[in-house]
């Protein structure tokens, strides 16, 4: 304090220019939408969007049959859906304006587009193409495809570190993740881990990968690529609540559907919800209290409290949802207004 008060002295500030400054530097991005899920209903031509501060669906957006994995930009500004076409040449992610809830750019991507991540920036958008062994990278300006990187065999899942610096795609078939660096839309590492890995999160911190697929979640340390491997059952989805101190994975292959919580700290599993047949995705609420579970056979969403890890909610949506990826926005960015205005402020 009395650092403080040399300080402001020197300055000529006083306690009260202080406060008036910290007031405006804490402000979150104006503009920003409420939070909202958007499920990708793969056996329909529309997704439902459901309104996470009451738990009920307010929309439907006609986007085709085909529909998989869903990625919200951290602004909530726009929605990137990838769809899975039969043939080649028919797989799409289409743009979404949350807004209007309308569908304004499709952009052709490689065969069996499985899965879609946009980068924190929102500028960047990768999608895991299992039939083309290949990740598309799609400009956000004008929706175009800018690289096409050849990754391992049918890539499943993908995610982006928190920098955008680097991509990591899932590879079913050869057990491995490929690191890819986002400067040169090159890989430039290839990790083993578990078997037939699906779902990928990295952490908020960027230190630590979690990989989820058949009965083990692979944990990779981003400094040394190297893995820690914890036995769980059926694990397809991961996700982690803003703190980084809890993971989420959906147990798809379970009889009537489960999600695991792991304390990230011990990479222990701390408890075991039931939810659903056949939990697929899973996106947690920017403050972390609702986890949310896409249940493909039961074709709804179950919300999760994460104070005591019980379904508090459940939400019934389109024909075979699935929805894989981060489908509810992040938290607002904040904004530093700096100098704020009619500054400094009168005596």
């Amino acid at each position: 304090m009395l650092f403080t008060g040399h300080l402001l002295a020197r300055s000529g500030l006083t306690l009260r220019h202080l406060l008036a400054a910290l007031c405006v530097v804490l402000l979150p991005a104006m503009g920003w939408a409420a939070p909202f899920a958007y499920i990708a209903n793969s056996g329909s031509t529309f997704m439902s969007v459901i309104d996470i501060a009451s738990n009920t669906v307010t929309a439907t957006v006609p986007v085709g049959y085909g529909a998989y994995a869903v990625s919200v930009n951290s602004a909530g500004t726009r929605v990137y859906v990838s769809h899975v076409g039969l043939d080649i040449g028919t797989d799409i992610v289409s743009v979404i304006d949350t807004a209007s809830n309308w569908v304004i750019a499709t952009v052709p991507v490689g065969h069996g587009a499985l899965a879609v991540a946009v980068n924190p920036a929102g500028t960047r958008v990768y999608t895991a193409n299992r039939g083309s062994g290949t990740v598309s990278v799609i400009d956000t300006a004008n929706n175009t495809v800018i690289a096409t990187v050849p990754v391992g065999l049918y890539p499943n899942g993908v995610a982006v570190n928190p920098a955008g610096t680097r991509v990591y795609v899932t590879n079913r078939i050869d057990d491995t993740v490929s690191i890819i660096d986002t400067a040169s839309n090159k890989v430039i590492n290839t990790v083993k881990v578990g078997e037939s890995p699906e779902g990928v999160s990295v952490n908020p911190a960027g230190t630590r990968v979690y990989v989820a697929g058949g009965n083990t979640v692979s944990v990779i340390d981003t400094a040394t690529n190297k893995v820690m491997t914890g036995a769980l059952g059926g694990a397809r989805g991961v996700a982690f609540n803003p703190a980084g101190t809890r993971l989420y994975v959906t147990n798809y292959y379970v009889d009537k559907g489960t999600v695991s919580v792991i304390d990230t700290a011990s990479n222990w599993v701390i408890a075991t919800v039931p939810v659903g047949h056949g939990a697929h995705g899973v996106s947690v609420n920017p403050t972390g209290t609702r986890v949310y579970v896409v249940n493909t056979f039961s074709e709804t969403v179950s919300v999760i409290n994460t104070f005591d890890n019980t379904v508090s909610a459940t939400v019934a949506v389109g024909h075979e949802p699935i929805s894989s990826g981060n489908f509810i926005a992040a938290k607002p960015p904040l904004v530093v207004i700096w100098p704020p205005k009619n500054w400094p402020p009168e005596k």
